[in-house]
């Protein structure tokens, strides 16, 4: 075999390669669940007192990331990770909390509208977070933003 044909049935087979895989990649990318945006309210506790109270728009599969930083800060005041995944009627959550003070997490299922209480601390109230989420296009989260907007009537600022 000369090298001109080598070098051709290796293009060949290249090109033959690309093509089977990108016709491949749609179907794959189909057979993948389609990220579904959900809505986190969240509250921090620290001994007691609340040091965070994010309310976060996410989406299942991507990571999602809060932080507060006063500005010249060298440290936020808190940074929240949630990473949610769907499993089912449920979703998998990872929780991560870190306080300058103090650090926890957390996995955990929740059902849709579900909010649950978790200590994060080495003794109880040390650090508490209380988490609710649910999904955004249902009507229990267009009651809760209903219910956001009527009692904050002369309000400019978003529950969001």
């Amino acid at each position: 075999m000369s090298r001109t044909s080598l070098v051709r049935n290796m293009v060949a087979g290249l090109a033959l390669l690309v093509g089977l895989s990108s016709a491949m990649t749609p179907a794959a990318a189909r057979a993948e669940p389609r990220a579904e945006p959900l809505y986190f309210a969240v509250e921090v506790r620290r001994e007691g007192r609340i040091v965070a109270q994010p309310k976060l728009l996410g989406e299942t599969g991507r990571t999602l990331r809060a932080e507060r930083r006063r500005p010249g800060a060298p440290l936020p005041d808190y940074r929240l990770i949630l990473t949610p995944k769907a499993s089912g009627d449920s979703y998998l959550l990872q929780l991560d909390l870190l306080l300058p003070e103090a650090e926890g997490h957390s996995e955990l299922a929740l059902l849709h509208g579900q909010q649950r209480k978790l200590q994060l601390g080495r003794v109880p109230g040390e650090l508490e977070v209380s988490l609710l989420l649910m999904k955004v296009d249902s009507p229990e989260f267009r009651a809760l933003m209903q219910l956001s907007e009527d009692t904050g009537q002369g309000s400019t600022t978003s529950s969001i």
